[in-house]
């Protein structure tokens, strides 16, 4: 819950400041060197405190309706959908701005010549561009995860730098059992499924670092991994997001599906590679050997498994770790031992 919270008042608080700096941009643009087409006449000082007022309480709104639209519009919404809503919040969106505009400087003349004054809607049309501008913004962020794309404009992965992170390899069991049973498209939307329901291990501090095929790999800084076992309770919130929706998953494809995990820590770099795709990239002996532990869980009959490496950071009563012994991992010239973890 906490998660949800900070990551809510991260998307308010990106909208507000949004928000008010383009209010501000239009006073400013307005107010100096311009003359009103209206009979409105807008005194500088004065617009520029309605717009901080104004772009706190439009930039909350506009927050809200974002955390609606991501919670209930993505995979559930057609884009004309999505479109649409987005339309209709603009509409009520210019309605508030007007109205809280009229009811500051609206002395003299009505509500409708007030929204209709010469000049008005050069003013609407900005707001529709600059609220198209920032929901694309938000799309690109959702793309690169967290607060990378910040970090990207301050050029913060530009040279590789060293880093501690825990990496969580997630596979898909019998992938290829499912493949076969449900055919391609049903499969998709299988996998499709499992992906949106393994949005809940942000509330764990989880970041998404790729998906690939059937695989997801996440990723946690050390110390919010380690924090409350982040790491460790990411995965089985994962599973009892899946088994609250058994029947769902009955239904639609015959099966539940279930997932099993390796978790690694250690040192890797971090940059940013590609020239016309870019992307965040880690490299490093971490990663792969979280993927080797990962390819141990069905030899050894465990849905997550842990290196020794990493159990001896955790702090936990929560969970019971049992020692699978030294095991030889593919490309590592010494074994590695390896912990299965259940819950306590």
């Amino acid at each position: 819950m906490k998660f949800r919270n900070k990551r809510k008042w991260a998307i308010k608080r990106q909208y507000i400041l949004g928000w008010c700096l383009a209010f501000i941009f239009l006073s400013i643009v307005r107010g100096e060197g311009t003359e009103e087409l209206g009979s409105v006449k807008f005194e500088l000082g004065k617009a520029i405190w309605v717009s901080l007022i104004g772009g706190m309480i439009f930039g909350a709104l506009s927050g809200f309706a974002q955390i609606l639209t991501e919670k209930h519009g993505y995979m559930k919404m057609s884009l004309q959908g999505l479109l649409a809503a987005r339309l209709g919040y603009v509409i009520l969106f210019l309605w508030a701005m007007v109205s809280l505009a009229y009811w500051i400087f609206g002395e003299e003349i009505s509500y409708l010549e007030f929204a209709f004054e010469p000049g008005s809607f050069a003013i609407y049309f900005y707001i529709v561009v600059v609220d198209g501008l920032m929901f694309a913004l938000r799309q690109v962020q959702l793309y690169f995860g967290g607060d990378n794309l910040w970090q990207l404009f301050r050029g913060k992965f530009y040279t590789p730098r060293e880093v501690e992170r825990i990496f969580m390899f997630l596979d898909l069991q019998s992938s290829t059992t499912h493949a076969e049973r449900l055919g391609h498209i049903q499969y998709s939307k299988l996998i499709q499924d499992c992906f949106n329901d393994l949005g809940i291990v942000a509330e764990n501090d989880a970041e998404i670092y790729q998906y690939v095929g059937d695989e997801a790999i996440l990723f946690w800084k050390l110390e919010d991994g380690l924090k409350y076992q982040n790491c460790l309770k990411a995965f089985f919130n994962f599973k009892q997001q899946l088994a609250t929706k058994q029947d769902y998953y009955h239904r639609q494809y015959g099966c539940l599906p279930h997932f099993k995990a390796g978790l690694h820590a250690g040192v890797v770099t971090m940059t940013e590679v590609g020239k016309f795709k870019k992307e965040i990239a880690f490299h490093g002996d971490t990663i792969n050997t979280a993927a080797r532990i990962q390819g141990q869980c069905n030899v050894l009959g465990q849905e997550l498994l842990i290196s020794s490496l990493l159990k001896q950071d955790l702090e936990t009563n929560t969970f019971h770790f049992e020692q699978m012994g030294s095991i030889p991992l593919k490309g590592k010239e010494a074994p590695l031992i390896l912990y299965a973890v259940s819950p306590s």
